[in-house]
């Protein structure tokens, strides 16, 4: 065996080896550089299968609405408004007086007490003085003497007298045509003739001058007079 080895390596046998063995040096080194850097293959992972159980419904997709050709409006036309002619007044005349505002009349009982004798020129009462049946004028007011009397309203005195049968008389004029007159006063009345009097002023006192109607107790002969005619005291001085 020694002999067979020594002839090869001593021979042509020798180079031959040689060369085998650089030759597989080479393709090993040739892997070594080249072959190590290939990614190794990847293993294919099967897709899992799905069983599919039942078929998929169809997708309801809605249709597209047809465009539709939007017809103008024409604007209406606006109702006829009916006006209404007013005639033309004439022109008036312009009053320019200025118009002075006047105070209400105030007016007042000359004095407070019981009436002994009521107003009456439709019907005759008795005069227990005179003793007879007559008219009376004006109505009597129960007051003590020396109880002060008062002008029912303002005025102007248009006299002051001692008349024979109603004895102390104060006569007041008014506007509107109204007179008022106290009698029965006592002699001496606190007013003069033009004296300008107001309404609740005192004119005079209640007395016994009246020789007309001495058989009553005192009082205060009061009347009223409108456009010279007698009227209802009581009338008056509810105005």
């Amino acid at each position: 065996m020694e002999n067979k080895l020594k002839s090869v390596l001593s021979g042509t046998g020798f180079y031959v080896l040689l060369a085998v063995c650089l030759i597989v040096a080479a393709v090993s080194g040739y892997l070594l550089l080249f072959g190590g850097d290939k990614p190794a293959p990847e293993e294919t992972t099967a897709a899992p299968q799905v069983s599919v159980s039942a078929p998929a419904r169809d997708v309801y997709v809605p249709e597209a609405p047809e465009e539709r050709e939007e017809t103008p409006v024409e604007a209406a036309a606006p109702a006829p408004v009916e006006v209404e002619v007013v005639p033309l007044m004439p022109e008036l005349p312009v009053d320019d007086t200025p118009v002075i505002a006047e105070a209400p009349r105030l007016v007042v009982s000359p004095l407070k007490g019981e009436v002994l004798m009521a107003f009456s020129m439709d019907q005759l009462v008795y005069s227990p003085t005179l003793e007879d049946w007559r008219t009376h004028d004006g109505v009597d007011i129960s007051a003590t003497p020396g109880t002060t009397v008062l002008a029912a309203t303002a005025g102007t005195v248009s006299s002051v007298e001692d008349d024979p049968l109603m004895g102390s008389t104060v006569v007041i004029e008014h506007e509107g045509g109204y007179t008022t007159t106290y009698s029965n006063l006592q002699a001496t009345p606190t007013v003069l003739p033009g004296d300008l009097v107001t309404a609740g002023q005192i004119i005079g006192a209640v007395g016994s001058t009246a020789a007309a109607e001495s058989a009553q107790s005192p009082h205060l002969h009061f009347s009223v007079c409108k456009d010279g005619e007698a009227m209802d005291p009581e009338e008056f001085l509810d105005q």
